[in-house]
């Protein structure tokens, strides 16, 4: 078990995990992929980890703040999804760490690092 002081070397940014993942009405939540967007040194000593929502609901797509992530692309390979999916950096959540079941791939973060300036306005 981890303790407060502990740091988590586990989950880096761009890792694709599998978590309890929260609606928007915060009282359920779903499991789903989720890409992990903290910086890595980020140290606050919480255990938790910001990430952001991954849905296979491609309908989602077309917007600058959501990455379109297709299994035949070389991305889409290394990523873990089993579907063509959409990271939607509008969706973003705070998630503690023992709602994470682990780590399933990895994605690149330059088209991801543009959807987020997108999303809050940098």
């Amino acid at each position: 078990m981890m303790t407060m002081m502990q740091q988590n070397p586990t989950y880096r940014r761009g890792d694709v995990v599998l978590v309890l993942f929260p609606h928007s009405n915060l009282r359920t939540a779903k499991p789903r992929p989720a890409l992990v967007i903290q910086a890595d040194e980020l140290e606050t000593k919480l255990p938790q980890l910001i990430v952001t929502m991954i849905t296979s609901r491609l309908f989602r797509s077309n917007h600058p703040s959501r990455i379109t992530v297709l299994l035949s692309s070389p991305e889409g390979r290394q990523s873990g999804l089993l579907s063509d999916s959409v990271v939607m950096t509008d969706n973003i959540a705070t998630i503690a760490l023992s709602e994470i079941d682990r780590v399933i791939g990895k994605l690149p973060m330059a088209r991801v690092h543009e959807a987020i300036r997108h999303t809050l306005g940098l």
